[in-house]
């Protein structure tokens, strides 16, 4: 039986594991949750796994908030009504596959209910929210809200307004996502891809460039990241470790950057070709480390250890 929270009600559009993820992180801070989905059968299957997913967090010692993972699953109902999911709820959460077909449909009904006050923000990854709220009568309560998956242990969240999105929607974004125990940034303009992704996808780019022209391994690639610049950027980020690595900014820019640029003239110019050969040999080298059939134990092993860092993070 659900209960009722007196902090208000969150909806969350779309029940995959990215819905599942806010659910729990809004119910961690205490909130009610109603997660919408069309099927009947999906949404008993998420309910369920998220309450087996806040039960194991509560085992790691990783559950979020005050209440019991008991008490924080009776603040989650479904629905397949949208209209229901949405009725009384102060911001709205749209998790629907990375589509802008999709998300012109999803938030063309998201637009019918939506009141004065209420925040409708999308999971979308890549694609900006202009492309899809240009043409709503509640366009200026609409936002883009993208979380790193998975976002209950990573709490980066990107908040990037369009141009019509209004200010105060975009603070009540950023405080909401700070209440919940979130990392919120602002984007002060529209880019594709936003900022994670930009910055992931110029490392994978290299990545790719090293591979390709027989540098590194694969193993040895994703090691220079897990054993060198990831365990740095896991405290202090790129600007901060060229900072820290001379008497400031302007000192290491003194003393490094005509390296930089000499080194950075050699790179592979975008957009590089994610070949099908050079994909096939990294797949079988990437297998042999983790075989087809361990996958998921891997990835329940990495899930462990990010929650593990997210615990010495908050910790500070």
């Amino acid at each position: 039986m659900a209960c009722k929270s007196e902090k208000g009600k969150i909806a969350i559009i779309g029940s995959g594991l990215i819905g599942q993820s806010w659910a729990a992180i809004f119910v961690g801070a205490g909130y009610n949750v109603t997660v919408y989905d069309i099927d009947d059968k999906q949404i008993e299957k998420a309910l369920a796994n998220m309450t087996k997913s806040l039960k194991s967090y509560e085992t790691q010692g990783c559950l979020r908030g005050n209440l019991s993972a008991e008490e924080q699953s009776k603040l989650i109902t479904g629905s397949h009504d949208i209209k229901a999911c949405m009725e009384n709820a102060i911001y709205v959460q749209e998790c629907v596959p990375e589509s802008i077909e999709m998300k012109k449909s999803v938030f063309g009904e998201l637009d019918k209910y939506c009141t004065k006050d209420m925040v409708i923000a999308s999971s979308s990854s890549c694609i900006n929210s202009s492309q899809f709220t240009e043409n709503l009568n509640h366009k200026t309560n609409m936002l883009i809200a993208h979380p790193v998956n998975p976002p209950y242990f990573l709490p980066l969240v990107e908040i990037i307004p369009a141009p019509w999105t209004a200010t105060e929607i975009t603070n009540r974004t950023r405080q909401l996502m700070e209440e919940i125990g979130q990392a919120p940034i602002t984007l002060k303009k529209e880019v594709p891809g936003f900022a994670l992704n930009r910055i992931q996808y110029a490392v994978i780019n290299e990545c790719w460039s090293l591979y390709k022209n027989g540098v590194l391994s694969a193993e040895d690639i994703d090691k220079v990241m897990y054993e060198g610049l990831g365990r740095r950027y896991a405290f202090i980020g790129p600007l901060e470790t060229m900072h820290l690595n001379a008497d400031g900014i302007k000192d290491y820019c003194k003393k490094y950057a005509e390296g930089m640029q000499k080194v950075s003239s050699t790179f592979t110019p975008p957009p590089i070709e994610y070949d099908a050969a050079t994909a096939d040999n990294i797949q079988e080298e990437l297998t042999n480390i983790v075989p087809a059939d361990q996958t998921q134990t891997r990835k329940e092993w990495r899930d462990e250890r990010l929650a593990q860092l997210d615990k010495l993070k908050r910790n500070k």
